[in-house]
């Protein structure tokens, strides 16, 4: 705990964002060093100033400060400041990385990470294809970073926990205050295959403001960032954006065109970002960074879809449905069929696996393995 103190006792100075703390850690190695420092010498730091000089040579540690780190330590939690060896070192290359991160779990210093992020209100196809996608890159030992909110989010970490891999979820919120409430049995098989992260204090609230101050941990602690199902304005654009503006690689999944839900994504392909299909599209654009591990031979890119045998009857309902789904009463129409038949038909194809239906009276092709 003493070793940590010194980072919190800087991190509380008023005045001294994670833009001058990197700067200040740059210059003189260790809080500890900082607080030594000569007022010159601290001058000579950018974006110092002669009241900022001040005010570190007259801080104290707030006692909200010392009840949060003893917090820390009674729930079992860690901190890894800039200078340990595990904390991430992507994100120590942005520009204004948190000074220490509350961890809950195991976090390590590999850089084979991938963020992946998307809508909240996700449509089934968003879900499956991005299941399907971390699942194959978590079993090539690929890491799963994103933000354990609803939709999207959670599907990659579900995705990475399939595969048997690792996987890192960053919130908006403290370690102590689990958002979305639902994802709690989610929020603790993370923290048991990787790490749940955050900048804020343990009982930080879920803000709105804190959503977007998270989103460049997302993508700085990430080699690239794939966006699944974004609308317009889409809070997973500003990720996409902070991965760009980080030097880092940014992939998008296609959608229907006529999805609103994906409108954001295809306006990310026209504006250069990698149109990512399968795994193996990300592993290929970052092949210089990153291998297969030896001896998987698995071929991600060819996928053989096998369709039991389909009667008369259910072939055409079979080729009326999509990735997207459908409300029964629109079959109907362009099927021109009786409710009660096509029913019985679409019941038939669930039995067999390749027709899912979703609340509401909704069916779609089920997704592939």
């Amino acid at each position: 705990m003493e070793k940590i103190l010194p980072w919190f006792t800087l991190k509380s100075v008023p005045g001294i964002g994670n833009h001058i703390f990197k700067r200040l850690i740059n210059r003189f190695n260790s809080p500890e060093l900082t607080f030594e420092a000569s007022p010159d010498d601290l001058l000579e730091v950018e974006g110092m100033t002669p009241r900022l000089v001040s005010a570190i040579k007259h801080h104290k540690l707030p006692d909200q400060a010392k009840k949060d780190l003893d917090l820390v330590m009674q729930k079992g939690h860690k901190i890894v400041t800039m200078s340990d060896t595990d904390y991430p070192p992507l994100l120590l290359q942005i520009p204004d990385p948190p000074p220490f991160l509350y961890v809950f779990g195991l976090l390590d210093s590999s850089i084979k990470n991938i963020s992946v992020v998307g809508s909240r209100n996700a449509t089934s196809y968003g879900i499956s294809t991005t299941q399907r996608i971390c699942n194959d890159l978590a079993s090539l030992e690929i890491t799963i970073v994103s933000g354990m909110a609803i939709g999207i989010d959670s599907a990659a970490h579900e995705g990475a926990l399939m595969g048997k891999g690792n996987t890192i979820a960053v919130l908006g919120s403290g370690l102590e205050r689990i958002y979305p409430a639902e994802n709690y049995k989610l929020f603790h098989r993370i923290a048991e295959n990787g790490a749940v992260i955050s900048e804020f204090p343990l009982k930080t609230e879920p803000e709105a403001h804190n959503f977007p101050i998270r989103n460049r941990i997302i993508s700085g602690i990430s080699l690239g960032t794939v966006v699944v199902e974004a609308t317009k304005r889409s809070g997973s654009l500003i990720t996409a954006r902070l991965a760009a503006e980080q030097n880092r690689e940014v992939f998008a999944v296609p959608g229907s065109i006529h999805s609103f839900k994906s409108i954001g994504t295809h306006t990310l392909i026209k504006q250069g970002a990698k149109l990512v299909e399968h795994a193996q599209d990300i592993m290929e654009e970052l092949s210089h960074v990153i291998k297969a591990p030896e001896g998987n031979d698995k071929t991600i890119n060819e996928t053989t879809e096998i369709i039991p045998p389909l009667s008369p009857e259910e072939s055409p309902v079979f080729d009326a449905l999509g990735p997207y789904p459908v409300h029964i009463d629109d079959l109907v129409r362009k099927l021109s069929m009786e409710p009660g038949k096509l029913s019985s038909i679409l019941l038939q194809l669930e039995l067999k696996g390749i027709v899912q239906q979703s609340p509401g009276k909704l069916f779609s092709l089920a997704a592939k393995e």
